[in-house]
């Protein structure tokens, strides 16, 4: 099984995915760190001196290999949807789940971050909202589980995925450990 997490700049997918990923004993891969590997430097210097077109090629190139894994929970990239070649391969190879944060919640933990690109403007909390307006369509689109981050703890996000992962039946319910015979 091969469960991507989408959702805005900040809005937990790599931690989450970390975790998810130890919980279900699934290999971890985070596009934007697969992406820098192959251009060996970040993706922000990328961005300033190829643009964010060029950006979005390579983004897909290694979204359309790494979705072919046969499991593993995978981090995209905040606008990894923005193009719907994207959205149906997210869609078709896998479950996805949307962690859903307001821009208000994303700028609280977001406002001191010089690293990611799309937030290095003038008002970072204005930004959130037009990438939000523009992105939670084609978010929940792409999605087969919408997730609302809000303010738990990554554990609690991690349960709460599973669990509809285990309603949907998509993985089984963990089994409770047998208890030892007396």
């Amino acid at each position: 099984m091969t469960l991507s997490l989408i959702g805005l700049p900040g809005s937990g997918k790599s931690t989450v995915g970390r975790q998810l990923a130890r919980r279900l004993g699934l290999p971890f891969l985070d596009s934007d760190h697969v992406i820098e590997q192959r251009l060996g430097c970040s993706i922000r210097e990328y961005f300033e001196h190829a643009g964010e077109e060029r950006f979005r090629d390579i983004e897909s190139s290694v979204l359309d290999e790494i979705t072919q894994a046969d499991a593993a929970v995978i981090s995209t990239g905040g606008g990894s949807v923005l193009r719907p070649e994207n959205r149906k391969r997210l869609r078709e190879r896998g479950q996805v789940v949307y962690l859903r944060s307001t821009p208000e919640e994303l700028f609280r933990r977001l406002r001191h971050d010089r690293k990611r690109p799309l937030l290095q403007v003038e008002d970072p909390l204005q930004r959130l909202r037009d990438l939000f307006e523009e992105r939670d369509p084609l978010y929940r689109e792409t999605a087969h589980f919408v997730i609302e981050t809000g303010r738990p703890s990554v554990a609690t996000l991690v349960n709460m995925i599973v669990m509809q992962l285990e309603l949907a039946g998509v993985v089984s319910s963990s089994q409770p450990p047998a208890l030892p015979k007396v």
